[in-house]
This record gives structure tokens, C-alpha cells and sequence, in this order.
């Protein structure tokens, strides 16, 4: 069995190298990725929630792209929301632009008080396509 390999998407290797994790970590023909939020470049949270839902997406899709993956083989997804209830919609809103048709992921949400300033992160598995 091949050793792990991390993955990094282009131009945010230094903020996980502040906070000691990885974007992401491939193992065979699978890809874990680390939860991803709606973060500037700088690491400082979006504002507008939607935005902030969005960036943390087009986040999650930068790191699949960087191990050769793409939203289409996520087979397994957490999100982690500050308010759930007030926050759904707009989440399920973005999410279905975002996914597009079926087959969809598995998909868990969880509630949680504390995010470090974020009120969304998505984190997810894939399988990387041969």
C-alpha cells in the first residue's frame, strides 16, 4: 500500500501550514478532505453568509481539482452549520446549484455553536477517478 500523500490546492498552502493540516489527504484511490470554509485568501471569513456558503464550496472544489477530482465523485459529505435552522435554505439553495443532479453524496449536517468566526464548513470524501 502506497504512503498517504497530501494534497494542497495552488496559492493557500501557507494558511494550512499556519493551522498544521492538510486541505486534503489521498490514500489510494480515495481523497479526504478537510473541512473547508468560506475563507478569503487572507483566511478571514466572508461577511455575507450566502457568499461565505458559496466561497466554502468553490473552496471544497479547488482541493478535489487539485488531487484530479471534480463535485461528481464526492461520495460522502459533512456540513457544519452555527444556526441550522435560519441557515437551511440558503444552504440547500446554494448546494443545489452547486451539486447539480443525482446521483447525490450522502450528506450529514450538524449543528454546532463555534467555528472559529465561519457559520459554515463543508467537509467531504472522494473517489478519485482513474
Amino acid at each position: 500500500m502506497s504512503k498517504p500523500q497530501t494534497v494542497f490546492p495552488a496559492g493557500r498552502q501557507a494558511l494550512y501550514e499556519k493551522y498544521r493540516y492538510s486541505a486534503a489527504i489521498r490514500t489510494g484511490d480515495l481523497l479526504f478532505v478537510s473541512g473547508q470554509v468560506g475563507s478569503r485568501e487572507d483566511g478571514s471569513p466572508e461577511p455575507v453568509f450566502e457568499d461565505q456558503v458559496r466561497l466554502a464550496f468553490a473552496n471544497l472544489k479547488a482541493v478535489l481539482a487539485a488531487a484530479g477530482a471534480s463535485l461528481e465523485d464526492v461520495v460522502d459529505v459533512t456540513t457544519f452549520h452555527t444556526d441550522p435552522e435560519a441557515q437551511l435554505a440558503t444552504i440547500l439553495a446554494v448546494r443545489d446549484e452547486v451539486i447539480g443532479a443525482p446521483p447525490y453524496p450522502n450528506w450529514t449536517a450538524i449543528g454546532v455553536n463555534w467555528l472559529a468566526g465561519f457559520d459554515f464548513e463543508i467537509k467531504a470524501i472522494a473517489r478519485i477517478p482513474a
